[in-house]
């Protein structure tokens, strides 16, 4: 890896994405994020991916445009992108964007393919492709047909404005706004609580909200099925035991259930 510096911790990867001057989506880049993604397919130990940059004005700057061409090599090499925006939309861990720069572009495209994003007061988020003459070509339209609606979708593409991280948030871009100097406690936070689940608890509940994004009937079948079958195991068993026996269904849950949780982990670790 030459572009990337992966940090693996308690079941969190940490990628930092470095591909000077300003993290250009460059053929090496892509092929280095598709080997990394895909390496995790049968990974169970790692629960999460963090995306980070390494420049300070851009997180992703956008797809290289030189090779926004006829050429086969040209054509390959954009294909290859909307391949890595499918890699990353099926990865089963979670998939994290921390934006402190400017996403426009494939660098857009990027932040909405990860499962959540959080953008600081120096990010900004824009699909500006049609000042070159071209659509989106990782799902951007898509992607801001679904989340923003027809009317803002269109404008938003047809002017290839700037969303602030504040108007990203509003209109389901990003997952939240952070602040710079609230960012690293807010995300240790976060990768404190998913890093205590198994990967197959991320699995089930996106493929649950992705059915029910769909089709809410569907969705209604998958979470009843997963509901059932998780009722049975033993593990569920023993953790109900442990929550019951610390104060679960008693008013301690009113004030402290995040104390019952704490005491029934504490239980089962022994």
């Amino acid at each position: 890896m030459n572009k990337l510096t992966i940090t693996k911790e308690a079941g969190i990867a940490t990628v930092l994405i470095k591909n000077p001057p300003v993290n250009i989506l460059t053929i090496d880049l892509i092929n280095e994020l598709n080997q990394f993604i895909l390496s995790l397919k049968d990974d169970r130990e790692i629960k999460a991916v963090v995306f980070k940059s390494f420049h300070d004005a851009f997180f992703i700057a956008h797809l290289d445009l030189n090779v926004i061409n006829g050429t086969q090599g040209g054509q390959a090499a954009s294909i290859e992108f909307n391949h890595m925006i499918a890699n990353i939309k099926a990865m089963k861990q979670l998939s994290i964007a921390i934006v402190d720069g400017v996403a426009r572009g494939g660098g857009n495209e990027f932040v909405m393919a990860c499962d959540l994003a959080y953008g600081t007061e120096n990010s900004a988020f824009a699909q500006p492709e049609l000042y070159v003459n071209i659509p989106t070509g990782g799902q951007g339209a898509v992607q801001f047909a679904r989340r923003l609606g027809k009317g803002k979708a269109l404008q938003a593409l047809l002017t290839g404005a700037d969303f602030t991280p504040q108007q990203a948030e509003q209109l389901n871009i990003i997952t939240q706004y952070v602040p710079k100097n609230e960012v690293n406690e807010f995300l240790e936070h976060l990768l404190s609580i998913v890093s205590g689940w198994e990967v197959r608890d991320i699995v089930m509940y996106k493929e649950i909200i992705a059915a029910s994004i769909i089709d809410e009937d569907a969705g209604t079948e998958i979470e009843l099925r997963y509901f059932l079958e998780r009722a049975k195991e033993d593990k569920t068993q023993a953790i109900i035991a442990a929550f019951l026996k610390h104060g679960g269904q008693t008013e301690r849950e009113a004030k402290d259930i995040q104390g019952i949780f704490v005491d029934t982990a504490e239980e089962l670790s022994k």
